[in-house]
């Protein structure tokens, strides 16, 4: 659980508090998947349930702040550790493209990559991404360019 920050913590309070509209100290369990769909994580249906009924041993069908966090928290840190993992994945493309290492690859190769992404892309497509990609008209895309460019 020591794998959240200080800022999701936060929002957990505030989601938990929003989901305990009779303000009884619980949220039920029934809500948890529709709790997860509003934060954005992605889950499996069965994963849930598998932590619910680890959780709620006694079949209660409701969740106390502790064991809600204990149940989001895991979501919340595997997201990050997504995050993480997909920002390397990431970096590490870009780094071989950029096979000179400057930091930056052209605006021709970063049309190519897209190509290959989709080649259902049309050559308006790839410019208009391009163009909006490179403000400054450099003709070069710079790392966080393109992440931001891959993330959305």
């Amino acid at each position: 659980m020591d794998k959240i920050s200080a800022a999701q913590l936060e929002v957990l309070k505030r989601t938990f508090s929003m989901f305990d509209s009779d303000k009884s100290g619980f949220v039920p369990t029934n809500k948890i998947a529709g709790i997860l769909n509003t934060l954005d994580i992605k889950f499996s249906e069965d994963d849930v349930v598998k932590k619910i009924e680890t959780i709620d041993t006694g079949n209660e069908g409701k969740l106390n702040f502790d064991n809600f966090l204990i149940i989001l928290g895991n979501y919340m840190a595997e997201d990050d550790e997504d995050d993480e993992a997909m920002y390397e994945e990431l970096k590490e493309a870009f780094r071989l493209y950029d096979k000179e290492g400057n930091g930056y690859i052209t605006t021709s190769t970063l049309k190519e990559i897209l190509k290959e992404l989709d080649n259902k892309l049309s050559d308006e497509d790839l410019d208009g991404i391009i163009e909006e990609i490179d403000e400054d008209g450099s003709g070069t895309v710079d790392f966080d360019e393109f992440m931001e460019m891959m993330t959305g």
